[in-house]
């Protein structure tokens, strides 16, 4: 009886993640959108359309406050590591078209991010 009793409070548990809105955005995430950004990231130039469809994409998915705080704490992470250049990473929203209602620097303090 016990083992029925457990197996269903882990089905119980289950279902009630599943059912969960939404999924939190990961890093993981962050990264997979932007990659196809990474040259124009480094280099400058011009973004291409697969970067600019990964980075509407991502826009669309940062749905709370802690999705965008934990996205913009992952493209600071990732810019230090890749090198990434300051004006480009700034451009890249208006060169996309669409705002992303922040100033993007590497000085952004993230937990300010609304």
């Amino acid at each position: 009886m016990r083992g029925v009793v457990a197996i269903l409070l882990v089905v119980v548990a289950v279902v009630s993640l599943a059912a969960t809105p939404g999924d939190a955005v990961s890093c993981g995430d962050v990264q997979g959108s932007l990659s196809p950004c990474l040259a124009y990231l480094t280099g400058g130039g011009e973004p291409t359309d697969s970067c600019c469809g990964g980075v509407k994409s991502l826009l669309g998915n940062l749905q709370s406050q802690q999705d965008r705080q934990t996205a913009c704490n992952c493209m600071k992470s990732a810019a230090s590591s890749f090198g990434v250049r300051s004006d480009s990473a700034a451009n890249l929203p208006g060169k996309c078209g669409v705002s992303i209602g922040m100033t993007v620097s590497p000085n952004i303090d993230c937990s300010q991010v609304s």
